[in-house]
């Protein structure tokens, strides 16, 4: 369930940020926008709650460090051991871990769909409703085995 952390903390900072659950395939399982200036720590134990409501197999999630104690506790109570997945220190420069790497990956696909590159939504339930319909093309491009849309012939 990673994210992107803003590093000033307690700034005021315009826009969005979209915090997303996926299973270990990359498929998106939920889904929670909120304000950018909101902490992770504050985003995640919701969308952890909604998670465990929805998907009552869920055991096992990995985080990064941005998820407090919280997060980890309310998780635990709702029967989902979170791990934090960190970066080893003596490593330099980009490394991809290995479990958030999977987030990252449909993060990195979702923002193929141009309505979500930038903030054109008005309301956070129509940004994650954009998010919901980015990730039905993924799938299906998957089940259909097209890589790139194309509009010829139609």
């Amino acid at each position: 369930m990673p994210l992107c952390r803003d590093r000033h903390k307690g700034k005021k900072i315009a826009g969005r940020k979209r915090s997303i659950v996926t299973d270990s395939l990359g498929l998106l399982l939920a889904v929670l926008v909120t304000a950018a200036g909101v902490s992770d720590s504050a985003a995640g134990l919701p969308l952890l709650t909604t998670v465990a409501a929805t998907q009552p197999t869920l055991t096992k999630a990995w985080a990064d460090s941005a998820y407090r104690t919280t997060v980890i506790d309310g998780a635990a109570e709702a029967g989902i051991d979170v791990e934090v997945v960190t970066r080893d220190p003596a490593i330099r420069g980009l490394t991809p871990l290995p479990r958030r790497w999977v987030a990252e990956r449909t993060f990195g696909r979702l923002m193929l769909h141009r309505r979500l590159v930038r903030d054109y939504e008005a309301l956070p339930t129509s940004s994650e409703a954009m998010i919901h319909i980015a990730m039905i093309d993924l799938m299906t491009r998957r089940l259909t085995g097209e890589n790139t849309p194309t509009w010829r012939g139609t």
